[in-house]
């Protein structure tokens, strides 16, 4: 027979969410897994089933931002958009399209810029930035496809308006099919420059 959540569970895994959120608002913690860790060790939980999913931490990240943060977050978060915006429209030619906490709201304030670009050649998106005077660096960002795949991707990182922007460099094809969101595991959200205008407009 099934065993239901007991209430104290269901507390603790609260506390650990409300704790993993604080971690990555005021530390500029990222990575959900890390957050989680950092969480537990501090309450002293031991027991990896108590931690809850990375939606539970989203939410409580997007309710810790309202109730403690709220005028900053909100202009921070504008500035985020309209650096991605500004990069999005010198990048035009390879589709550029905003992703991940800058997109959903929830974003801290040193948090990077997230675009996915979609080009034949890496190369291209480069002569691109040095045509425009952006200095950069080069990365790679492993890419979940699905439940089961992940794959490596070229990427680039550079400043727009003081503000860093993780660019992830796709084949052309890949525009059609998003990959898979780090915090529910469902194709994540992708929206282009007139959508993001929109968001900054309202």
């Amino acid at each position: 027979m099934n065993r239901r959540a007991s209430p104290r569970n269901g507390n603790l895994r609260r506390a650990l969410a409300q704790e993993a959120a604080r971690i990555m608002a005021q530390h500029g913690i990222h990575d959900f897994l890390t957050a989680k860790r950092k969480a537990a060790e501090r309450l002293g939980v031991g027991d990896s089933s108590a931690l809850p999913r990375n939606t539970e931490i989203e939410q409580a990240l997007a309710e810790y931002q309202r109730l403690f943060d709220a005028g900053t977050h909100q202009h921070s978060l504008h500035e985020q958009r309209r650096a991605a915006l500004h990069a999005m429209r010198r990048l035009s030619e390879f589709e550029p399209r905003l992703v991940g906490p800058v997109l959903t709201g929830t974003a801290t304030e040193h948090a990077d810029i997230q675009l996915h670009l979609f080009a034949d050649r890496p190369e291209y998106v480069v002569l691109q930035l040095i045509d425009h005077g952006i200095t950069h660096e080069f990365t790679e960002r492993r890419v979940r496809l699905d439940a089961e795949r992940t794959k490596a991707y070229p990427g680039l990182r550079f400043a727009v308006n003081d503000r860093y922007v993780e660019a992830t460099v796709f084949p052309r094809d890949g525009i059609r099919q998003a990959p898979a969101s780090p915090v529910d595991g469902k194709p994540m959200r992708r929206a282009d420059a007139a959508e993001l205008e929109t968001l900054l407009d309202d």
